[in-house]
């Protein structure tokens, strides 16, 4: 008697081909690796081809550079360290994570989020978890290993269905990636992605940190109040009463201690110690803190933004951390910064290979080249700006369901896509925020996600038999509600034309 094999639908189907594809895909290092290799190969293709272009800003004609000539050999071995240790993404998020270290190490991140959850009313509990995940990114991972699985915990103890906790916590966290009111990490490294793909095409544009912060601003309500109606109206409706077994202990989450709201305190004195020398320093007109002309667009508040970041963070991490015991000495201190590089390994080869990828692009000249006939064909095709920015938007979440790494898939987008809508007339700090709302939309459905597989556990521990399906099952919703919202956000915000962040517009002129 042969027994018939369930049927498997279409949906199930998609999702293990976009499983097995993702997990067919070299290491993100690798792949930068070959990029490189593949680089050298082109542009001694491109040379013998007579490959070139007209510089729409200069109207030099550009030619492709054989890179395995003899010049380009000698190059390569000679400033290989140079492209490493130049690679403008690298110093930046260095700084910014030492000061991240402190804060979090000392305990501070992770009371400010369980003072945020344990102390908002019942009605807006879904709303404010929600917030506090997206809020989360500024201390880069800590929301998925700290925010997610409190979140569970806390709805069981208001009677509430746990998963439905954890994926309110989980859209925000992952699903409001490119949403905060405050610079994180991630700021710097995708600005110094867009510098350098930027100077493929103007050698002077600089991408600040702070490029897409009004944007985020008000992303930040817009795809709070989407993932709170979504848990509250769509997944949780869906999911029932929660009918399993869960201790006493487990209902509990552990309230803030006295040395511990004592050490919130004394950062938020750090805190308002920094931003009055930061109003001294930037009220007056001649104020220690505004730029050389005067101006505060100039000033270094914007323009060293990582290093306010370093010292915001580092102060009141500082000042949380001796407050509480958490740090007893500067060995202390030093050791928690340590551990913040330790998490930076990986990154770290990763960019060794992007940085010779990036160096490549440019000085083989593929890059405007390609940039100047893309941007030729897609003038020709005359879609226009709106539709496509949403193309953009999709292309952007497709390559996010089978590569994981924002900062990977940026680095290997933004030296094709910047100069190419640059030669068109739309700014880096555009395409910038394009590609993050792209990449923020599927992270909660893409299984290449790095904590896709942690949050599979998390709500495994509530229901044993949920796994990929059910996570992406579960999210889909979430996904689909911030795609349309952030597109309408979007529109609105290329209609009424608002600046993107200080001094980041959203179109750009060419240097004659």
């Amino acid at each position: 008697m042969e027994i018939s094999k369930p049927k498997i639908s279409i949906f199930q189907r998609i999702l293990n081909w976009t499983e097995k594809a993702g997990n067919a895909l070299p290491h993100p290092g690798t792949l930068f690796a070959i990029f490189a290799l593949l680089t050298l190969v082109l542009s001694a293709i491109g040379s013998s081809l007579g490959w070139e272009v007209i510089h729409p800003g200069t109207k030099e004609t550009i030619f492709t550079v054989n890179l395995l000539s003899h010049d380009g050999i000698h190059r390569i071995l000679l400033e290989m360290v140079d492209n490493f240790t130049g690679f403008a993404p690298l110093g930046i998020v260095m700084v910014a994570m030492l000061g991240i270290g402190i804060a979090e190490q000392s305990g501070l991140i992770n009371a400010v989020i369980r003072l945020l959850v344990l102390n908002s009313h019942k009605q807006l509990l879904t709303f404010i978890i929600v917030f506090s995940g997206i809020l989360s990114n500024v201390a880069s991972d800590v929301g998925y290993v700290l925010l997610i699985p409190l979140a569970g915990v806390i709805f069981i103890a208001v009677g509430r269905h746990p998963i439905a906790g954890m994926a309110a916590a989980f859209a925000g966290v992952s699903g409001g990636f490119s949403a905060n009111l405050v610079l994180g990490t991630v700021d710097p490294l995708l600005a110094g992605l867009s510098t350098e793909a930027a100077e493929i095409l103007d050698p002077s544009y600089e991408v600040n940190p702070t490029a897409n912060y009004y944007f985020m601003v008000a992303s930040t309500f817009i795809i709070a109040f989407t993932g709170t109606f979504i848990t509250d109206k769509v997944v949780e409706p869906r999911l029932g009463k929660y009918t399993g077994k869960v201790s006493e202990k487990e209902k509990k989450v552990e309230k803030l201690s006295g040395k511990e709201m004592k050490g919130l305190l004394m950062a938020l004195l750090a805190l308002l110690v920094i931003m009055v020398i930061t109003l001294i320093g930037i009220i007056p007109e001649n104020g220690f803190f505004r730029g050389i002309d005067g101006g505060i667009l100039t000033s270094p508040l914007i323009k060293g933004v990582v290093a306010m970041l370093f010292l915001s963070a580092g102060a009141a991490g500082l000042a949380y951390g001796f407050t509480t015991g958490a740090f007893k000495n500067d060995t202390d201190v030093m050791n928690g910064m340590s551990s913040s590089m330790k998490t930076l390994a990986t990154y770290f080869v990763l960019v060794f290979f992007a940085a010779q990828f990036v160096a490549f692009f440019k000085w083989s000249n593929l890059g405007i080249i390609l940039a100047v006939e893309g941007a030729s064909v897609l003038m020709s095709a005359d879609i226009g700006l709106i539709p496509l920015m949403i193309l953009f938007i999709i292309l952007s979440a497709s390559i996010n369901m089978l590569m994981g790494s924002a900062s990977a898939k940026w680095a290997i987008l933004a030296p094709i896509f910047i100069p190419m809508f640059m030669i068109m007339g739309y700014s880096p700090e555009l395409s910038q925020v394009v590609y993050r709302i792209g990449d923020s939309v599927t992270n909660v459905i893409s299984p290449m996600m790095s904590f896709f597989a942690l949050i599979i556990a998390f709500v495994q521990k509530y229901d044993p038999k949920s796994g990929i399906g059910t996570i992406i099952a579960t999210m889909m919703p979430y996904s689909i509600a911030f795609f349309l919202v952030w597109v309408l956000l979007l529109v609105a915000w290329l209609l009424l034309g608002i600046p993107l962040g200080p001094d980041a517009g959203i179109y750009y002129v060419i240097p004659k």
